[in-house]
């Protein structure tokens, strides 16, 4: 409304103007000399107004405009609200900017905002301490010129972030970091860099507890063993409640013997973080050799094994891990399934992955166990475990193993109608056996 007032102002002043010249020059007899000065006068009132906007805009300071009247007051009184607009939407935008910087100034991590390219866009005081990035003359630069790590190369190469990659820091080789990269916004990237070092040394100290105080009950087990079988050589010699008793010892024992067994190697998967010492492992033969001494754990429950087994498929890693983690779902699957059971062994190519996997038709797990079954010391049904022996730490094991050789685990279970582990291995880890894959 405002703008059209002002339009018909103008155009209202412009023929008034015009009349009173046509009106001026037809009584002094002059009509056309007399318009042509009337426009002279009105081009040259405008030039000066120009004049004085060019002036304003290139050379003075003052946020005010000049003082006009007529069409030339409403130009500058627009000008001067498009400024006042701007300059509040300027200190809105100021404003948001410093909180986001004070709160990434917050964070105990160090932040880093960079483009599609890698390139260090701004980055907070934490990224100096822990990264040694400073942003006052690092800004431009891609953040692998910086963190120069063959393990971060890769990270990066990749693109995939789901996961962390974990490295040292640059300027300070006793602190150990944990690495993520979050799209922000459609053209930046979010990466955070966060000191884990107390984490690390308590993880180091949890398992060379778990290890020392495994390692030392070895010994008192072995001994108490010892003893327990050689009394129960002269069991006769025993009325039947002492046979019993000492039945009850043994069966702890070895109990306890497996548990601190399955302790050690977990704390040796633990530990075992070198892939370069990875050789070519014959995985059919190993699923043969695993069924076969499994027959001893199957005689009370008869249970019918099949295999399906792929010759010509090897593995590139670990032959003690891959073997342990094999036998741990062979193992829970006889323990599990019911007599006279079905267990199924299968070792094959999937696409672009080899799977090897271990179905049953036993009781079936309920959902909401499923996610929690490689934690240590889980079990679903603690009574029922004691009486298959199980402690619970099979499956953690397997997720260590999991994680050296690139592999993941999946776990397809309905209740009532028996479960599937199957183990997933990239094609990187394959190595073929005999003939080519």
């Amino acid at each position: 409304m405002h703008f059209q007032t002002i339009v018909r102002t103008l155009f209202l002043r412009l023929g008034t103007w015009l009349v009173l010249s046509v009106v001026f020059g037809y009584l002094i007899g002059s009509v056309w000399a007399v318009m042509a000065l009337a426009s002279l006068v009105i081009i040259a009132w405008h030039y000066r107004h120009l004049y004085d906007l060019i002036n304003w805009i290139w050379q003075s300071k003052a946020i005010s405009p000049p003082q006009a009247d007529g069409v030339w007051g409403d130009i500058y009184n627009g000008l001067y609200r498009q400024i006042k607009k701007h300059r509040q939407k300027q200190k809105g935008l100021n404003d948001k900017l410093r909180q986001f910087r004070d709160g990434a100034e917050a964070l105990p991590d160090a932040a880093l905002v960079l483009a599609k390219d890698f390139t260090i866009q701004w980055g907070n005081k934490k990224a100096q301490k822990l990264l040694g990035v400073r942003t006052s003359g690092d800004i431009g630069q891609r953040i692998d010129n910086l963190i120069r790590y063959p393990e971060f190369a890769v990270y990066l190469e990749e693109h995939n972030w789901e996961t962390p990659c974990h490295i040292v820091s640059p300027i300070n080789a006793e602190l150990h970091l944990e690495l993520r990269f979050m799209a922000y916004g459609t053209e930046h990237i979010l990466f955070i860099a966060r000191d884990v070092s107390k984490i690390r040394r308590l993880e180091e100290m949890r398992r060379d507890f778990v290890a020392n105080v495994s390692h030392e009950l070895k010994t008192p087990l072995t001994v108490v063993r010892g003893y327990v079988e050689m009394i129960q050589m002269e069991q006769e010699a025993f009325n039947p409640h002492w046979q019993k008793t000492f039945a009850t010892i043994e069966s702890q024992v070895s109990r306890m013997d497996r548990l601190v067994e399955q302790l050690l190697v977990l704390s040796r998967t633990e530990i075992n973080v070198d892939n370069y010492d990875q050789q070519v492992v014959n995985v059919p033969e190993l699923i043969e050799n695993l069924v076969s001494d499994s027959q001893w754990l199957n005689q009370d429950k008869q249970h019918t094994i099949t295999t399906e087994i792929d010759d010509s498929i090897g593995l590139l890693g670990f032959e003690t891990e891959l073997k342990s983690a094999f036998s741990n779902l062979l193992s829970n699957a006889i323990a599990y399934t019911s007599v006279n059971g079905n267990i199924h062994i299968s070792w094959s190519k999937q696409g672009n992955r080899v799977k090897y996997s271990v179905s049953d038709d036993g009781p079936g797990i309920e959902k909401e166990h499923i996610n929690r079954l490689t934690e240590r010391f889980y079990r679903i049904d603690k009574s029922r475990s004691r009486d298959t022996g199980g402690s619970g730490l099979g499956l953690a094991i397997v997720k260590h193993v999991l994680n050296h050789h690139n592999a993941e685990l999946k776990i397809n279970s309905q209740v009532g109608k028996g479960s599937e582990f199957i183990i997933y291995f990239d094609m990187k880890n394959i190595a073929p056996i005999g003939k080519n894959l």
